[in-house]
């Protein structure tokens, strides 16, 4: 008899605001997981209980919920109690008697079903979909741990997780051993570097929790300023005893906006548009502060627990740049990046947490979604009566076309795991000129056209092409890349500072990706090429056939290829 466990991250009530996903664990080990923001297609799912993803994992091994041993649930409401006199702040400061009574009452029914009821809501859910299973808490941020150093294939490591809150905890230090997790210190909500960076997104015009890798890729366009950040500094404090909580008050960064405006004498941006020189400084400002303190928060922790591994997780760590300076770092001598590291990550911790970690494998690859077979795709695209051919070398094909420069949506295998694009669910273009990135940005994915984009090259050529040299089949860091390649690769390079954000290919991590780059190196000479996520701007990455399909037609892409079968204008 297997056992199964089934873990999930659902963005209603208590447990959270967005991003929620699904894995399904069989006898411990991973065997599905995924987001539902990919099966209803509506992006980061917010306010949203993950019934779809639910469903895909159960029908993943054709089982039925009454199956399932244990429910996993990534969030434990009582340690809420923590930050109480926040929730109960917050609600007294409502205007008027009548409203500040209401949202008192509001808070201490929401915190007493925290403290005694606390997986209500879940199992009500969960009967809609079946007989209930026992539901078991864990802590947020333990589960954000056990998704980094799991997997990381560390023996030891100094472990940090960063996001805007967990039950009360927004950034936290452990220590990772062969006997499991140590919590050594715990930053506080609102002492938050997740809201901080979200309020500078906030005040660029973006939306906290979507916009802040648009802030990142803005910061290099910047250059320092120091009135800026002296301005920034009199409300914040950086570094391993960093302090955020003069600027974010409460539980939301849009309220130190307002703060913000009155620290840099201006009005915010009113929606994304031309970014003015101020604009950009402030970019570039945060983003190293950020950098600044994330770094010494890891080289202080590795001094002081003797360690130079570091595993990070989070959704601050999906900021490439930070995870670049934490990896420059000569304090640290190896560095893991969990690549679903936002909160569809807790899915996986909570499976691993209560793992021995020396029985979790690395995390090799982030393909643990949907697939769907070439005879499926083949019955859709003639029912919708669509010319297809199929070659008989599918990789030289196509890489043939992407030397020619044209555009190819690639669908393959099953889905990505996380927010990055790696090979299966991609928009592939020659990464030899600029004017393959602007067709992109313009006529594809419809979006600002100063944002870089990233490559995928075979990771035997990463010392060629990278000054870190160093595999990273995740797209989550970034990296110089030496001089006498930049006229190489000059449409997957930040056009601000020459850097890029690389996702290395091994054969036996995904080989028709693997045989597709290498059939292009024959072509062109160059193991390279521009990947970006196969999805409109604003929408999920495509999961289905005929998401891919109905994209096709709908953006500037000239070949499609789904499984063997190709599709061209």
């Amino acid at each position: 008899m297997h056992h199964y466990d089934l873990a999930f991250k659902p963005s209603i009530g208590l447990y959270g605001q967005h991003d929620p996903s699904a894995a399904l664990f069989v006898d411990g080990e991973l065997v599905f997981a995924v987001e539902e923001e990919r099966l209803t297609r509506q992006k980061h799912a917010p306010n949203t209980f993950p019934s779809r993803a639910i469903r895909a994992c159960l029908d993943r091994r054709d089982l039925a919920l009454g199956d399932i041993d244990r429910v996993l649930l990534p969030y434990e409401p009582s340690l809420r109690r923590k930050i109480l006199p926040h929730y109960l702040s917050r609600a007294a400061r409502a205007p008027g008697l009548v409203q500040k009574a209401y949202r008192l009452q509001q808070t201490a029914v929401r915190e007493s079903q925290a403290q005694f009821f606390p997986t209500r809501q879940i199992e009500q859910r969960l009967a809609e979909l079946g007989e209930v299973p026992d539901v078991e808490t864990l802590p947020h941020h333990s589960c954000h741990a056990a998704s980094a150093f799991h997997p990381s294939g560390f023996e030891e490591a100094v472990i940090l997780t960063v996001d805007a809150k967990g039950e009360y905890d927004s950034t936290v230090v452990w220590h990772g051993t062969p006997d499991g997790l140590e919590r050594v210190r715990t930053y506080e909500h609102p002492n938050s570097l997740g809201l901080f960076f979200a309020a500078v997104t906030e005040f660029l015009g973006y939306h906290m929790f979507n916009g802040e890798g648009k802030v990142m890729g803005l910061a290099p366009y910047g250059s320092r300023d120091d009135d800026i950040e002296a301005r920034l500094r009199e409300v914040i404090d950086t570094g391993v005893d960093y302090d955020v909580t003069e600027l974010i008050t409460g539980f939301d960064a849009r309220n130190a906006v307002g703060r913000l405006e009155t620290l840099l004498d201006r009005e915010r941006v009113n929606g994304p548009g031309e970014f003015t020189t101020f604009e950009t400084d402030l970019a570039h400002v945060a983003q190293r502060l950020l950098e600044e303190t994330v770094v010494d928060i890891a080289e202080t922790y590795c001094r002081r627990l003797g360690t130079g591994n570091v595993a990070l997780a989070g959704g601050v760590m999906l900021n490439c740049k930070a995870n670049q300076a934490v990896i420059e770092s000569p304090r640290v001598d190896d560095v893991f990046i969990q690549p679903v590291a936002h909160d569809a990550g807790l899915a996986l911790g909570a499976g691993w947490l209560h793992q021995n970690p020396a029985s979790v494998p690395p995390f090799t690859h982030a393909y643990w979604g949907p697939e769907y077979d070439t005879a499926g795709v083949r019955a859709t695209l003639e029912k919708n009566k669509l010319d297809y051919h199929e070659p008989d070398d599918l990789a030289g094909y196509v890489a043939e076309r992407l030397a020619d420069g044209k555009l190819v949506g690639w669908f393959q295998g099953r889905l990505e795991l996380g927010p990055r694009a790696l090979g299966n669910r991609s928009i592939l273009a020659d990464p030899r000129t600029v004017e393959s990135r602007d067709r992109i940005n313009r006529y594809v994915k419809h979006r600002e056209e100063w944002r870089p984009f990233a490559p995928s090259l075979l990771e035997s050529a990463a010392d060629e092409y990278l000054t870190n040299d160093r595999p990273d089949p995740f797209m989550i860091t970034t990296s110089n890349v030496p001089a006498e390649r930049l006229d190489d690769i000059p449409a997957v390079l930040h056009p601000a500072d020459g850097t890029t954000r690389p996702q290395t290919v091994r054969e036996n991590q995904n080989p028709r990706y693997h045989r597709l780059i290498s059939a292009f190196a024959d072509i062109t000479g160059v193991p390279v090429l521009l990947n970006t996520s196969f999805n409109d701007n604003g929408e999920p990455i495509v999961n289905t056939p005929t998401e891919a399909v109905k994209d096709f037609y709908g953006m500037g892409l000239d070949v499609l290829a789904v499984d063997d079968l190709v599709l061209e204008k």
